[in-house]
């Protein structure tokens, strides 16, 4: 399935930040995204499933598929969100989820957004805005496959489920408070 945008006038990004239902909670409530899908990119396996990925035997990365209205949001601003809600120091880990499939990456679409991603991660890494090295994946992007029906809006419909409970809404109440001036109304 191809990552590029449904709406002439929108654009997509591709990020992994571990669970993708903690990124696709908090970029489902940032104005200017117009769509979020949770998925798989960046491994050797075609149409996998999530237990495959979950097994770590396919190389892919839980991930998002944003799609987004650059007269609102622009990809900057997308990435300055993605490196504030989770960690880009651990190599292949969120917290405890632990595995290729939870890394920190971004898919690039475009050599625009490339080098954007790279200039973002070069002033975090001069401002010293985190006590270890980021090691976020730049990695141009390759096939993007949905996740299962059952993964859509995952916290909207599973509140209550413990790992949403403990991992995904304090990650979007964070968010919440770190950007009110950008949330929907």
């Amino acid at each position: 399935m191809s990552a590029s945008a449904n709406d002439a006038n929108s654009e997509v990004a591709v990020l992994a930040g571990g669970c993708f239902w903690c990124l696709e909670a908090v970029y489902e409530r940032l104005r200017g995204v117009v769509r979020v899908e949770s998925g798989y990119m960046g491994g050797e396996v075609d149409n996998p499933t999530y237990e495959q990925v979950c097994n770590g035997d396919t190389g892919h990365a839980e991930v998002v598929r944003i799609e987004f209205d650059p007269a609102e949001i622009s990809f900057r601003e997308l990435l300055e969100v993605f490196f504030t809600i989770h960690d880009p120091t651990t190599l292949d880990r969120q917290g405890n989820d632990v595995g290729a499939q939870y890394r920190s990456a971004v898919f690039y679409l475009s050599a625009g957004q490339r080098d954007c991603a790279k200039t973002v991660v070069e002033e975090l890494t001069r401002k010293r805005m985190f006590p270890s090295p980021i090691v976020t994946e730049i990695t141009e992007a390759t096939t993007f496959y949905p996740a299962e029906h059952y993964h859509r809006q995952y916290f909207e419909h599973n509140p209550h489920q413990p790992y949403c409970q403990f991992v995904v809404s304090p990650k979007v109440t964070k968010f919440r408070k770190r950007w009110a001036s950008r949330l929907k109304s």
